[in-house]
């Protein structure tokens, strides 16, 4: 089905996993130890901020490309849900959690759909579907 909602959710896959590449990418190049730091600071424990730093990173890159996307959608959501609940609330809404409230959706969202027709997700599980189709003849 190719109709505006699969454009629509190569734009949000897209743009999600930018603004997390861009982000985990921030963290390795400045250090871990100021991410550790803050981290402590909040009450969670430092070893976090690497974990964080690859699920960003790591992450950020197979949702560009469309990979395990279910799944580095749920990492994210879970990465946005802490950090809203430790660091960002007590900010408020505007200028604390409104983008942090929108990555959770736009994650939930590729949790929900997937990536799409234009993601690797989707070429793999048509090779497969067409692998057993074949198989089974």
């Amino acid at each position: 089905m190719k109709n505006g909602s699969e454009w629509g959710t190569l734009i949000l896959r897209l743009a999600l996993g930018v603004l997390f590449l861009v982000h985990g990418w921030d963290k390795f190049q400045n250090g871990l130890d100021g991410t550790a730091g803050f981290f402590v600071s909040v009450g969670i424990p430092g070893f976090f901020a690497t974990v964080v730093a690859v699920v960003e990173l790591l992450g950020g890159l197979l949702m560009i490309v469309g990979l395990a996307t279910r799944v580095v959608a749920i990492l994210f959501a879970v990465v946005m849900v802490v950090a809203i609940a430790t660091v960002k609330w007590g900010a408020g809404f505007l200028g604390g959690y409104e983008l942090d409230l929108v990555l959770l959706a736009m994650s939930i969202h590729l949790f929900l759909v997937g990536g799409g027709t234009y993601a690797l997700d989707t070429l793999f599980r048509k090779r497969n579907d067409a692998s057993s189709a074949k198989a089974k003849a």
